[in-house]
């Protein structure tokens, strides 16, 4: 073993053992995905270091000494997929029990004769503290067993983010709360807790539970509320269903961090154990990561400059990421961030994963660190850039690249195929196209003169540029790129009352500051840009090509708050018709699934392409073009009139 090596194990038994006092005391400094980067570097470094079959300790004193019933030892787990059938391919049992592993306290209630004798804590595995006068206090304790049961009843001890959110929110999390009150001496606030149930073993009799199934039920009987419990034959339906859970556990009152899976046929010698054999803590992908800042890249988005960070490839929420967003330099300052050091990723359902901070200590080992370079001019115009700390941005108007994005960005809002990139470069280059306004006087002759252009083909750019189009006000607004501002945000301004272009001229920047979730930068984005594009938005509304569709009443807009993602070929009409038929309808259109898609719309859900796989991942919904004109064809609001809509909103 290099001396590398040896060192970095030193340094990660350290921790763990730290981290691991902290955590049973109920006042954990580290998430527990945080932890579990820790255990699996120091097991892939040294797989039998003896802090790895540590529990941990939570004795305190003045509480009653205890030993188990059954060792309360440590779970072997799985992170990814492979390693589940690893494990699955080795135990190959008949079939699989599969629970929630729910993220709390754990707690051992000892039974003998069917009377409850002690409510014992998990301690160091082998002896734990006897809280029983606090234990009685929770919801879910059970005095009395039917039948003079003697032996051992596991539970979690949890709390719900209901209560953590009203009582508790000074604590780190609801695990973290549990932990503290369920061992404070008065026994104050353990009626906010609940005891949830999972496992049981007669004293004596190894034969008393046949199989895991029969157990559940046993517990069910006696009045314990019990973990969730579902039953497969096949690994490959347990990985989707964790990835279903996984999904929706946001949605959840409680937290968990992955299954349990066990063997369903019962093995009270594997369960002696100090790490049990014939069951598995299968975790969820990881929402956090953490990873080496390579380098910085600068994002040119209009003006603007954004930093984007470039990782060393790590695995984050089921892909592998090499970047992440930085969002503008006053982050990057604010972290102390360079070239070099340990951040913390997420993505937490967002599509772009971005650096959140710094790692915490020892998370990685870090690499010889450099400061970061800013621009400090622009690469187009070579004006000084202007750092606000918030935006680092090019304040020319008229620098080239804003009026070729602009142009750029209405043809995409238009949907104008026939005027590709390469021919609108041509005309902007040659000085004929330099606003939105210039495309409506240009001729059949100016555009056949192109390269690679024929009359034809000019005729057919000019019929499509010509095309009388009517636009929400959200989509004209977006088409000017505004700074980047896209239709959605236009849709979240124009919902809050600014639905007409009027009175979006009329408003001022407090009035755009007071709309929810609109920042700062946009709504000064917002304000400055509606003002500097007045003239062109006059010019384009002048032609009569262009026009906004009026504010729809409630009655026609009955897909409002919803938004589709279409995937595949439609029967019925083409996908840009679906498109506009959507947000005529008060609906929005988005290109990619993420956490807060109303449906996704598939002739072909059974497919493996990577916007159905997504959509099972969130539980969103997807459904066929049938259904899809359903929704589009009912005339009242999707929430209001269920009836028409079927199983939709099921």
């Amino acid at each position: 073993m290099s001396n590398k090596n040896a060192e970095r194990i030193d340094i990660l038994a350290g921790l763990i053992e730290r981290y691991q006092e902290t955590y049973y005391s109920g006042e954990g400094e580290i998430t527990d995905e945080e932890f579990d980067l820790l255990w699996d570097e120091l097991k892939n470094l040294s797989p039998e270091h003896p802090v790895l079959s540590r529990v941990g300790k939570d004795s305190i004193d003045g509480f009653q000494k205890v030993r188990h019933i059954i060792p309360m030892g440590s779970q072997e787990k799985a992170a990814v997929p492979e390693d589940f059938v690893a494990w699955a391919s080795k135990i190959k049992p008949e079939s699989f029990i599969v629970q929630y592993k729910m993220d709390g306290a754990s707690l051992e209630l000892q039974y003998e004769n069917g009377k409850l004798k002690a409510a014992v804590t998990r301690g160091d595995g082998i002896i734990g503290d006897n809280i029983t006068a606090n234990a009685l206090r929770m919801t879910g304790i059970v005095q009395g067993i039917t039948g003079n049961f003697s032996g051992g009843v596991r539970g979690e001890v949890i709390m719900t983010h209901d209560v953590w959110r009203e009582k508790y929110s000074d604590k780190a999390n609801c695990r973290n709360a549990a932990n503290g009150i369920m061992r404070r001496k008065d026994g104050s606030g353990c009626e906010d807790l609940i005891i949830i149930c999972y496992d049981a073993a007669a004293a004596g009799d190894d034969s008393f539970f046949i199989n895991e199934i029969k157990k559940i039920e046993w517990l069910k009987k006696q009045g314990f509320r019990v973990s969730e419990t579902q039953v497969f034959t096949d690994p490959e339906k347990v990985i989707k269903y964790r990835q279903e859970i996984s999904a929706k556990r946001k949605n959840l009152n409680f937290d968990i961090d992955g299954l349990v899976v066990k063997d369903i046929n019962t093995d009270m010698t594997d369960l002696r154990r100090a790490k049990p054999e014939r069951q598995i803590a299968f975790k969820f992908e990881p929402e956090i990561a953490y990873s080496i800042l390579k380098d910085i890249e600068w994002s040119e988005t209009g003006t603007t400059y954004t930093p984007i960070g470039i990782l060393e490839p790590v695995r984050l929420a089921g892909t592998t990421v090499q970047r992440a967003n930085l969002n503008n330099p006053g982050m990057i300052r604010n972290m102390g961030l360079k070239i070099g050091s340990a951040v913390r990723v997420v993505k937490r359902g967002e599509i772009i994963p971005k650096i959140e901070g710094l790692a915490p200590d020892g998370i990685l080992a870090e690499n010889d660190k450099k400061e970061i370079v800013f621009p400090d001019r622009c690469g187009c115009c070579s004006t000084v850039l202007i750092d606000t700390d918030t935006r680092l941005y090019c304040p020319n108007p008229a620098c080239p690249k804003i009026s070729l994005h602009r142009l750029e960005k209405w043809i995409s809002i238009l949907d104008i195929r026939e005027l590709g990139e390469k021919l609108l470069k041509q005309l902007f280059d040659t000085g004929r196209v330099k606003s939105i306004p210039d495309l409506y006087s240009l001729t059949e002759d100016e555009v056949s003169k192109l390269d690679r252009m024929g009359e034809l083909s000019a005729a057919k750019v000019i019929r499509h540029i010509n095309t009388k189009r009517q636009l929400p006000l959200a989509a004209f607004v977006a088409g000017f790129n505004l700074d980047g501002v896209g239709e959605l945000i236009m849709e979240k301004v124009v919902s809050s009352g600014y639905d007409t272009l009027e009175k979006l001229r009329s408003a001022k920047l407090e009035d755009l500051l007071n709309i929810h979730g609109l920042g700062e930068i946009t709504a000064a984005i917002i304000s400055e840009g509606i003002k500097d594009t007045a003239a062109e938005m006059d010019k384009v509304l002048s032609t009569g090509i262009i026009s906004i569709l009026p504010p729809p009443n409630a009655e026609e807009i009955p897909l409002k708050g919803l938004s589709f993602c279409i995937t595949g070929e439609l029967k019925s009409m083409k996908r840009n018709k679906a498109e506009e038929k959507i947000k005529s309808l008060g609906g929005s259109v988005r290109s990619a699934v993420a956490k807060d898609l109303s449906f996704l719309v598939s002739n072909d859900s059974s497919s493996g392409s990577s916007k159905n796989k997504k959509a099972l991942e969130l539980g969103i919904k997807i459904i066929d073009e049938k259904a899809f004109l359903t929704l589009i064809n009912c005339k009242n609001t999707a929430q209001k009139d269920k009836s028409v809509q079927g199983d939709l909103f099921a």
